[in-house]
């Protein structure tokens, strides 16, 4: 990609869209995802999250050269998974700015999909979202169903220890997480969002804004916040919904992951930086979390593999 001038300008990652008007008896939640040579984890991914009541899965395929969307392909119908190619690297050459694909294809999804759905998620195939009340993700709702922006922080899962890439499932091997996902500690914490999107006008990748609310959110228990709020300790919850980042594996794919470097334009040395000081900070303060595994074992939600 070709950038005019000395430096290369950040993205421009945020958009304004018109909502999309609802169709008559939409219902339920979709997934919006882009995707690229996911396959050592992504059947587990769509496995679990169609076992807790995802309607659809929007795969957004950023050049896959491995059989990741075969692999969905071998576990989705079509009246569940949609794939639609996506590699887009693109600059807006009035502002000499690359665009962020993985903004335009979320506001792809919610303009072309959106209007079928109560809900849309916009995660990524490493993150994974877990009820804590019920065993759907509409269960785990119930408590903000009124609200159309939830925000879900970061569970961040490192290494747990594991040298190299363990046998079996991703949601049984890594077990240690963060103690708390709001810190101040850079690069430690983020977010990820479930949205109503008819009332969508505003996308970017951790926040979105609605019509009626501006920028303003809810954590997954009904407390309020706007974009800097959201950052305080006071709208830390994982009381009804549990938001899993599985952020390095293992040391060997730790390596993997530095040495493929980053998806979008910017220096090798800063993503490498920013990689590694994230997974200090989530190794210095580590708990022992076992809600995942519980899940599956009382629901009998059966993964690749097994």
């Amino acid at each position: 990609m070709r950038f005019f001038g000395k430096k290369k300008p950040p993205f421009s990652k945020q958009l304004a869209v018109t909502p999309p008007t609802p169709k008559p008896g939409r219902h339920g939640i979709a997934i919006a995802a882009t995707v690229k040579n996911e396959a050592d984890y992504i059947a587990d991914w769509a496995l679990f999250h169609r076992s807790v009541g995802v309607r659809h899965f929007y795969i957004y395929d950023d050049g896959s050269a491995d059989e990741s969307i075969a692999i969905l392909r071998g576990l989705l119908g079509p009246e569940e998974l949609t794939v639609t190619p996506w590699v887009s690297r693109m600059v807006d050459l009035s502002e000499n700015k690359p665009l962020n694909g993985q903004v335009i294809a979320y506001t792809h999804a919610v303009l072309n999909f959106g209007a079928n759905y109560r809900w849309m998620a916009f995660i990524d195939v490493d993150e994974f979202m877990l009820p804590k009340t019920g065993n759907t993700l509409e269960e785990a709702l119930a408590e903000v169903s009124n609200f159309p922006n939830i925000s879900l922080p970061w569970h961040m899962f490192a290494t747990s220890g594991h040298k190299t890439k363990p046998k079996g499932s991703i949601l049984r091997n890594f077990t240690l997480r963060g103690r708390e996902p709001i810190t101040r500690k850079k690069n430690a914490m983020n977010f990820k969002c479930i949205v109503d999107p008819c009332e969508v006008t505003e996308v970017s990748v951790h926040l979105f804004g609605t019509r009626e609310f501006g920028e303003q959110t809810s954590n997954d228990a009904g407390f309020r916040a706007d974009r800097r709020g959201r950052k305080r300790p006071a709208f830390y919850s994982a009381k009804n919904l549990q938001l899993n980042h599985y952020y390095s594996k293992s040391e060997e794919e730790l390596r993997a992951k530095l040495a493929r470097g980053p998806a979008s334009p910017g220096p090798r040395s800063r993503y490498e930086e920013r990689v590694l000081i994230a997974v200090r900070n989530i190794e210095a303060d580590q708990i022992e979390d076992l809600a995942m595994i519980e899940f599956l074992d009382r629901n009998g939600i059966k993964l690749s593999g097994e």
